[in-house]
């Protein structure tokens, strides 16, 4: 009985065996290269497949979704010789499983190489100023070339991405130097233009000041020689009234005697006034006769009550002295 369960129990083994080699079962992400008695037989797609047990085999596995490879740091000379250290990350997607099987020896190897030398290729055309500015150039050249030289190998290069580019500390020194510069230059530019635009607006607001003052001092004399004027023409009309009353009032009856009164007290006040606060003697201030001026002054005022309407004369009344001259007495100290 032993030898009987020993042989059923190999027997089901062998049968789980061949199943097993005669069944295959293909994920959704990938295709499988069948290969019968070692020659190529059939790409076989995601599903249920039957093989032939010890002839048929599954020869490759290939991943079918889009795949994200590292390319990994290389240095680099830019076209202004400096070295410069750039790595990237290449998406690629397998499009033909045979291709890749049998078209190259490890497709994600050779494109990770073929990126790399592209790369150097493209960063050595640009300086580096142009390797951080024209990324975008740089992997759209890239993606063409290893696309174009992956074709063979069934595979698709999607897009490429340079993720780093570092320069050697020596340059990066040099650099910061340059910028620091540059911020520099332009502070210094930006202060002058604003220093410069500053005596600009000072001197505008000068000058409009300078405008502005002479235009009011040119109002103001307007002003006050237009005040003056005014004024002369009002004392002017004003005196010319005065005097045509004046003169009226003396044509009138009893107008000589008043004029002939007012003078007397007038000349009375200021006479008093002179010999009050003279400090010298007055000859023959002390002998005048008194009468003789008042006769002077009647004398003026028949001249005016002689004079026709309308007509004014302008008459100055000479005091005739004791001694019948009309000259001023002299002052003796």
């Amino acid at each position: 009985m032993s030898w009987l369960m020993t042989a059923i129990t190999g027997g089901g083994l062998v049968l789980l065996f061949l199943i097993w080699k005669t069944f295959i079962v293909v994920p959704m992400r990938e295709n499988i290269i069948k290969e019968r008695l070692g020659k190529y037989a059939a790409t076989l797609s995601p599903g249920f497949h039957f093989m032939l047990p010890f002839l048929d085999k599954a020869a490759y596995r290939h991943e079918m979704r889009e795949q994200a490879i590292d390319v990994p740091m290389q240095s680099c000379i830019t076209r202004d010789n400096i070295q410069v250290e750039v790595d990237g990350v290449v998406y690629l997607k397998l499009v033909d499983a045979h291709k890749a099987s049998y078209g190259v020896a490890n497709y994600r190897s050779a494109s990770i190489n073929m990126a790399q030398t592209t790369m150097r290729s493209e960063v050595g055309k640009l300086t580096l100023e142009e390797t951080f500015s024209e990324r975008e150039k740089v992997n759209t050249n890239i993606v063409r070339e290893i696309d174009k030289a992956s074709t063979p190998w069934g595979v698709k290069v999607m897009r490429y991405e340079i993720m780093n580019i570092t320069p050697s500390k020596r340059v990066i020194d040099t650099m910061e130097k340059q910028v620091e510069a540059e911020r520099q230059k332009r502070a210094e530019i930006t202060m002058s233009t604003g220093h410069k635009e500053s005596k600009i607006k000072s001197s505008e607001g000068l000058r409009i000041e300078a405008v502005n003052v002479s235009e009011g001092e040119k109002t103001r004399r307007i002003n006050e020689a237009d005040g003056r004027a005014s004024e002369i023409r009002v004392v002017a009309d004003a005196t010319a009234q005065g005097i045509a009353l004046v003169a009226e009032a003396i044509r009138k009856p009893g107008g000589a005697a008043a004029v002939r009164m007012r003078l007397i007290d007038q000349f009375l006040d200021e006479l008093g006034k002179i010999l009050s606060t003279a400090q010298v003697s007055v000859v023959p201030g002390q002998l005048a006769n008194t009468r003789a001026f008042f006769q002077g002054l009647g004398e003026v005022a028949s001249r005016v009550d002689a004079a026709p309407a309308g007509y004014a004369t302008e008459v100055t009344p000479k005091p005739v002295f004791p001694d019948g001259t009309q000259t001023a007495p002299q002052r003796v100290r």
